[in-house]
């Protein structure tokens, strides 16, 4: 008997060789599929996702990370193209019982902002969590720490004990490419952190450094903080948000409140200015909608206007 590992299949190889031989696909074309395939293999194994277990949420954060890259629309529909076709074969080979893909539009100007919570729907969702159990003190810390560092949710699986300093309110944590970056943790996610490691100490069998686990005192994965993020939001009716919806909504506030872009840069790890730059498209979009619905004269016309001056 063997004592080798099975080979890993290599999904995306089978697709492109699939386009090539049975659909005979243009070589060029292929070529362009393999290199946008490839990013979402970067992105995905950055973020330690399975390929296979991608939902459309995912696939639109990666689409959100690629803004900075400042990619023509057209570059933008051939890879939605590329997810589409990927994932149906997947679909149809039975690898997969659900294609993440569908009704994943293909964009159009503006599209793909960052969906964020106001600042309300923030407070309302802080505090969902029922904080006199074990588990609810965890999850209002996990919610607290997403939205006041702007942590991704793979940073907060992996925040060791040793990476939280609660006296100088500081949070230490390794993001993409193993950058380390250090992030102010603001007063109430400070005391919301404090009360839980105190209830953290005080449990008998954790074993392991990391800062959130769950009852059996093993350390929660990625889905888990999803799974929390998302039903603690459906119980007020806020629909579609995700943990990287309280971090797209710490970068947005802290910009609307006139926060030094750069700084938001650094705090949120970005490697490239222009990523974090779509923060202010978004304000942009904000401040224009609320002009247009409040100010008296937003929807004045140009005649009404003329007629004043010659009346």
């Amino acid at each position: 008997m063997s004592d080798e590992h099975p080979k890993k299949r290599d999904f995306v190889r089978e697709y492109l060789s699939y386009l090539q031989v049975e659909k005979g696909l243009a070589k060029n074309s292929v070529e362009s599929y393999a290199r946008d395939l490839a990013k979402l293999e970067t992105w995905a194994t950055k973020n330690r996702f399975d390929l296979l277990g991608l939902t459309r949420q995912d696939l639109r954060e990666w689409l959100i990370d690629l803004a900075g890259e400042n990619l023509s629309e057209n570059s933008k529909r051939r890879m939605i193209s590329a997810l589409r076709g990927f994932y149906k074969f997947l679909q149809f080979d039975g690898h997969i019982t659900k294609n993440p893909s569908e009704n994943l539009d293909a964009p159009q100007k503006g599209s793909y902002l960052p969906n964020f919570l106001n600042q309300t729907d923030v407070e309302s969702l802080l505090g969902v969590p029922n904080v006199s159990t074990e588990i609810g003190l965890r999850d209002r810390a996990i919610l607290e720490v997403l939205y006041a560092c702007g942590l991704r949710v793979s940073e907060a699986v992996d925040l060791k004990m040793s990476d939280v300093d609660i006296d100088a309110g500081i949070l230490t944590c390794k993001g993409k490419g193993s950058k380390t970056r250090k992030v102010p943790i603001g007063k109430s996610a400070v005391e919301w952190l404090k009360n839980y490691l105190t209830v953290r100490r005080e449990k008998e069998n954790v074993e392991t450094n990391n800062v959130f686990v769950g009852v059996s005192g093993k350390p929660i994965n990625r889905q888990v903080i999803f799974i929390l993020v998302k039903e603690y939001a459906e119980r007020i009716g806020l629909p579609d948000v995700s943990p990287h919806t309280l971090r797209h909504s710490f970068a947005t506030h802290l910009i609307q409140n006139r926060a030094d872009i750069r700084s938001v840069q650094q705090m949120l790890g970005h490697a490239d200015i222009s990523t974090t730059q779509i923060y202010t498209h978004i304000t942009d979009t904000h401040l224009r909608t609320t002009y247009e619905k409040f100010h008296p004269r937003a929807h004045q016309k140009s005649n009404q206007i003329e007629n004043q001056i010659t009346d």
